[in-house]
């Protein structure tokens, strides 16, 4: 079941006594908050979401700098990093997880295939981003992404901040 993965975090949520997580989702489309949504309890930890579609969203709602967009583009792991303390900042939560990144068909480039997909983790003591290449179509993508990123923020709080990147990996 989808929801799998929320309910893994929500327990791990509760034992580890977080108190807040709130999502800022690009490509992604909400897709998180609605994993999150389908898990009975999900009120007492999950905030709410952003989605930025738009790059006057990602730097009006989240403060995501103008001269970081034009430099790097929307998707890059540094603009998934000042999303996540972004909407960790908005929303005054103690997580936030963020998604940024090119689902498809179309917006691919050479150096920024189709499917290639930005993850932050930011939380007290804790920032920590990443990149997959999802291969597949939209909805594989936007499912694949989904799933990653409330796996990221799992780890992140179970690991805290040591060891986080030898924690994930996948090929």
């Amino acid at each position: 079941m989808k929801s799998d993965m929320s309910r893994i975090l929500m327990t791990t949520s509760s034992e580890s006594g977080i108190e807040e997580v709130a999502g800022a989702q690009s490509c992604t489309g909400g897709l998180v908050s609605a994993r999150m949504a389908a898990v009975g309890g999900v009120s007492d930890v999950f905030l709410g979401s952003v989605v930025a579609y738009s790059n006057t969203v990602k730097t009006e709602v989240l403060d995501v700098p103008l001269s970081t967009l034009r430099q790097l583009g929307a998707v890059s792991e540094t603009v998934a990093v000042a999303m996540a303390n972004g909407v960790r900042k908005r929303l005054r939560s103690s997580w936030g997880i963020s998604i940024t990144g090119i689902a498809g068909p179309g917006g691919g480039t050479p150096l920024k295939p189709v499917g290639l997909v930005c993850f932050a983790v930011s939380g007290p003591g804790v920032e920590w981003s990443t990149s997959q290449n999802f291969v597949g179509n939209r909805n594989f993508v936007q499912d694949q992404s989904a799933h990653f990123a409330i796996l990221m923020l799992r780890i992140a709080i179970d690991a805290g901040v040591d060891g986080l990147a030898s924690q994930l990996k996948v090929d």
